[in-house]
């Protein structure tokens, strides 16, 4: 074996750039592609369309200050954080009184999440172990069921559909083990900081890419895998066609949705494969709408609210900017997703922004963008989410190496599964398997 070991990584989202920039600081020698035309992955920053050059995040937006991993990396890149929605999320939809109404403060999560208790306390008892047959049974129920089971009123369940924005999973799609997991490890608490990098989010993409000391090689896609004790030949196709690429180690930081269509050779032992081909991705259409002035802006008011409505969650997408213009982020998810594509293509942008005057009066609607992840060829949904039909014991599966194969991305996160947080402790816990695997001290 050569002194500086090879390292190939597919995949040039965070996960695989976290992964190459650890490898490249241990002295490894790295080659990282990406089938896109640019880094990123699913942290990508709009930026052509809006006036006064505005821009706002066309994918991962909102960083929360318990995210070590993402903090200390925008640190580390001389980036800055700002501060923004620091009134928290608020929720418009069907209240008690059977209405649609706004409502604000945190007591409501507390009072929404209190029928659950016994259950989080009683999955905490399996410390993370989805071998259990507690965790089975958690599993295979959903959200719906267990509502529906339990005689939740209407607008209980309107509430956790307003989830979907969250977990892009309506109630019926999603498995209670994946909402207990959430709680237990207290998915909204922490301080209540959440951040945006000044300038752009892809900034942690782009930064980390020119940092490497070979260019990432984009539009190249990873086809195939052979891989033996000693490492792996990996073939790629570009534009001039196909070409193998020998390394000592292979980090796959793709979405799984994109791992299966690559061959390995030997195949995967049968219950990853399993794993990485039954792994649903939620729906997820994002809609950024432009106005003439922010109306939606109101002292003692949250920017941001969960809703059950098709047009999804929305929040100021970009308040960290000057101008009297402002961006407002949708994000359907779930049903939700088809559902708002549904009103673009019937009404357009205007229609959208139509079903958005709960928030105040409409202001002059300047410009849109949409970005619909769910046609994206490349990950087919915004991020990984867990359904009754997914084998709870497949979870360790999509993070675990097989021979000198290494796997990354958000989606193999136990505690940041969905977040950029996720993406960068996953690269990061994959280089150092890299590491071992090639003996590098």
């Amino acid at each position: 074996m050569s002194a500086r070991p090879h390292i190939l990584v597919a995949g040039a989202g965070l996960a695989g750039l976290a992964a190459a920039r650890a490898l490249t600081v241990e002295g490894a020698r790295v080659t990282v592609i990406d089938a896109r035309e640019r880094v990123g992955g699913r942290v990508w920053t709009i930026r052509e369309g809006f006036t006064g050059g505005q821009h706002a995040e066309g994918g991962a937006d909102l960083i929360e200050s318990e995210q070590a991993a993402v903090m200390s990396l925008a640190r580390e890149l001389k980036l800055t954080l700002v501060p923004i929605l620091k009134d928290g999320f608020g929720f418009y939809g069907m209240g008690a009184k059977g209405r649609r109404s706004v409502e604000t403060g945190s007591r409501q999560l507390g009072r929404l999440f209190a029928p659950f208790w016994r259950e989080v306390e009683q999955y905490r008892r399996l410390e993370g172990r989805w071998h259990s047959p507690i965790a089975q049974a958690f599993a295979r129920e959903s959200v719906a069921e267990y509502l529906t089971r339990t005689g939740a009123s209407a607008a209980v369940v309107a509430r956790f559909r307003s989830l979907r924005g969250f977990f892009l999973a309506d109630p019926e799609d999603l498995s209670m083990i994946a909402l207990l997991d959430f709680l237990a490890t207290d998915g909204f608490g922490g301080d209540g900081r959440t951040f945006r990098i000044r300038g752009g989010n892809d900034q942690l993409a782009t930064r980390m890419a020119d940092a490497l000391p070979t260019r990432v090689r984009l539009r190249t896609v990873l086809r195939r895998v052979e891989h033996r004790d000693d490492g792996v030949i990996a073939t790629v196709e570009d534009r001039s066609g196909h070409h193998a690429v020998s390394a000592d180690a292979l980090i796959v930081a793709m979405p799984a949705t994109a791992v299966r269509d690559v061959v390995f050779a030997p195949g995967l032992p049968d219950p990853q494969r399993d794993a990485i081909a039954t792994l649903k991705y939620g729906g997820a259409t994002r809609v950024l709408l432009q106005f003439q002035s922010r109306f939606w802006v109101r002292r003692g008011r949250p920017r941001a609210f969960g809703s059950d409505l098709s047009t999804g969650a929305v929040w100021d997408g970009n308040e960290q900017q000057r101008g009297r213009g402002g961006i407002l982020s949708l994000l359907a998810g779930g049903r939700a997703s088809d559902e708002l594509v549904m009103i673009l293509n019937m009404e357009g942008a205007a229609g959208v922004a139509e079903r958005l005057r709960w928030m105040g009066p409409l202001s002059a609607l300047v410009a849109s963008h949409v970005v619909r992840w769910n046609d994206d060829p490349w990950v087919g949904g915004g991020y990984a989410y867990f359904d009754p039909e997914f084998d709870p014991r497949g979870r360790d599966l999509l993070a675990r190496p097989f021979g000198r194969i290494c796997f990354a991305g958000e989606h193999t996160s136990v505690r940041w599964q969905g977040y950029m947080n996720g993406a960068i402790e996953s690269g990061r816990r994959a280089a150092a398997e890299a590491r071992l695997l090639t003996a590098m001290v």
